[in-house]
């Protein structure tokens, strides 16, 4: 039995993990990656501004990113914005673009950001509880209202409780993935 209230949830499922997948891009893992600098804001004229918006990203070498921003007296911002982050980052400006060397991850290091993934995690699984929770809601008004059954109202509840199960399990393997890459040396 498929209500328009599964469709949803399972849509808000889908959008939380590819969120996590985004999500997961901004922890690094042993090479570099423009999307490291994702979550990075810079104080672009007194406004937060993401990294991206002010300058060209590129990775030309395979532990090296260069920023080359679009407007050169940014250039210091950005460095201060880049040292800033907590990313374990050390970037050079040379007065045209800013270099960043991407150092090999310590033993400690990959183990902090393999917790950092894991905190992420639970973050994305307590959302997808959220949802389910919303969801359970939405079926038990239902039911009140004289819309369902009490049968039907246990079939869409264990339904519901299907799409978390699925979606929980998709998060674990993401996680195991995620994990898998930072702890490769």
């Amino acid at each position: 039995m498929k209500l328009d209230i599964h469709k949803q949830l399972e849509e808000k499922m889908a959008s939380t993990i590819e969120a996590l997948k985004v999500e997961f891009t901004t922890i690094r893992a042993g090479r570099a990656n423009a999307q490291m600098l994702d979550k990075v804001r810079v104080d672009y004229y007194g406004t937060p501004t993401p990294i991206n918006q002010i300058g060209a990203i590129s990775v030309p070498e395979p532990r090296t990113l260069m920023v080359s921003p679009w407007d050169k007296t940014a250039l210091s911002e950005i460095e201060k914005a880049i040292r800033t982050a907590d990313l374990g980052l050390n970037p050079t400006n040379d007065g045209e673009v800013i270099r960043i060397s991407v150092p090999i991850l310590t033993e400690e290091r990959r183990k902090e950001l393999a917790k950092r993934a894991g905190k992420v995690t639970e973050e994305f699984k307590v959302r997808a509880r959220n949802d389910r929770r919303d969801a359970n809601d939405k079926i038990k008004k239902m039911e009140k209202d004289g819309e369902l059954s009490e049968d039907d109202l246990k079939k869409a509840q264990e339904e519901v409780q299907k799409i978390t199960d699925k979606c929980i399990k998709d998060i674990d393997a993401l996680l195991t993935i995620k994990e898998k890459d930072i702890m490769e040396v």
